[in-house]
């Protein structure tokens, strides 16, 4: 039985993916097969509720100089993200001289806007790539992990900050006790620590198996980020749900007794615990989903295939690693897949090699079918593929169950 990172609780294993590699390993065709490969496995814990995985990937091994995710390939993220910065600005960072820090900055998306407003800020980012495209937007970063240590050293050259930022980052760090003590080293007596994560009510209400994998070391819930940040020496103060990724959660974190905490949290815990969220069946019932949708997404590209009809993918997603490789899907039955990614094209997906080909060669010519992985920005995507649908181009999907659109 595995010990639950949080609180040391036994975690109850509810699905195994088998063998996979890491999802943003896009290899070029001279060193596919050169993979590093674990078991990948999602657990909750009996006592803080807090779904994990049971194998840890080293982090070097997922976010590194090459790191190929880019936050302003999507115009949604980038509106998304400037919105909340103009929020911050006429709330906490109204103050006198503020001081924003934000973990796993990326290309600098979120704090461009800030900085361009004349606001002290800091991103904490691991890849020098991304970490580059970001200084040149005029953002200030930091090449490193955050952790304990970085985060006293920032306080020591920087001063306290008023909001710590995070978002879809702090639940791909296990060590997440060492970013909790960070936190407190860093963030201001009155400041907040902000996440935004995937919201693992929606993860299991869609059905969305492929939130799963090694970056997604943790699935929040309101009720084990509550757990989390008072084992951690903090307080939950509020939530709001956020439409991004397929159904995200913004958690409000502050120190204890600093500030109000709204009815949200309660209402929140309140609805997990009636819909079943806390309680261990329903991730059984959840892996009995996963089996019945990959068995029926083989079957329709087999039968696809078998009838003569074309089909590609469409979006070199992190999270297409599960599915393609869980599932068995390799360029036999999706020959490749379009992305608008530079750093990802001419590369072959991780595991099972399937080619990725830049966006324009969707059209050359259309395919009937368009398998989309990057089914999370589905409005985004078919406004922009509108002569796909009209030259009779069907689009596929596998959440919440397997159909064509």
């Amino acid at each position: 039985m595995v010990q639950c990172r949080i609180c040391g609780g036994p975690v109850d294993e509810f699905f195994d993916f088998g063998r996979q590699p890491v999802s943003d390993s896009f290899v070029t065709p001279q060193t596919a097969g050169s993979e590093f490969y674990f078991r990948l496995a999602a657990g909750v814990c009996a006592e803080c509720t807090m779904v994990q995985l049971v194998e840890e990937v080293p982090r070097e091994q997922m976010f590194h100089e090459d790191y190929p995710y880019r936050s302003a390939g999507s115009v949604v993220m980038r509106e998304h993200f400037e919105k909340y910065a103009h929020q911050l600005l006429g709330t906490e960072l109204a103050g006198e001289d503020p001081f924003v820090v934000e973990i796993g900055s990326n290309d600098g998306t979120m704090l461009k806007t800030i900085g361009r407003a004349g606001v002290r800020h800091l991103g904490v980012d691991p890849s020098a790539q991304v970490a580059e495209f970001a200084r040149a937007e005029g953002v200030r970063v930091r090449t490193d992990f955050f952790q304990d240590g970085s985060a006293r050293e920032i306080a020591a050259a920087d001063g306290p900050a008023n909001v710590i930022f995070s978002a879809n980052t702090v639940s791909h760090i296990a060590y997440i006790d060492s970013v909790f003590r960070g936190v407190d080293a860093l963030l201001a007596p009155d400041g907040i620590f902000v996440i935004e994560d995937r919201y693992l009510g929606a993860i299991i209400g869609q059905n969305a198996f492929d939130q799963i994998y090694d970056e997604h070391f943790y699935l929040f819930s309101v009720t084990s980020v509550r757990a989390m940040a008072e084992r951690f020496g903090f307080e939950l103060a509020d939530v709001e749900p956020l439409a991004v990724h397929g159904g995200s959660m913004r958690y409000t974190i502050a120190r204890p007794g600093r500030r109000a905490v709204s009815a949200a949290v309660t209402e929140h815990v309140e609805r997990e615990r009636e819909t079943g969220l806390t309680r261990p069946e329903t991730y059984h019932r959840f892996a009995q989903h996963v089996r019945e949708s990959c068995r029926e997404l083989v079957r329709l590209l087999t039968e696809l295939r078998d009838q003569g009809r074309s089909v590609v993918a469409y979006g070199a997603t992190a999270k297409s690693a599960t599915v393609i490789n869980y599932c068995g899907i390799g360029p036999d039955l999706v020959p490749f897949i379009c992305d608008n990614t530079p750093a990802k094209q001419g590369r072959l997906a991780p595991g099972t090699h399937i080619p990725v080909r830049p966006s324009e060669d969707f059209a050359k010519p259309y395919p009937d079918y368009a398998l989309l992985f990057a089914w999370n920005h589905a409005e985004e995507i078919m406004a922009k593929e509108r002569e796909f649908r009209a030259a009779g181009g069907k689009w596929i999907l596998y959440v919440p169950e397997v159909h064509i659109v």
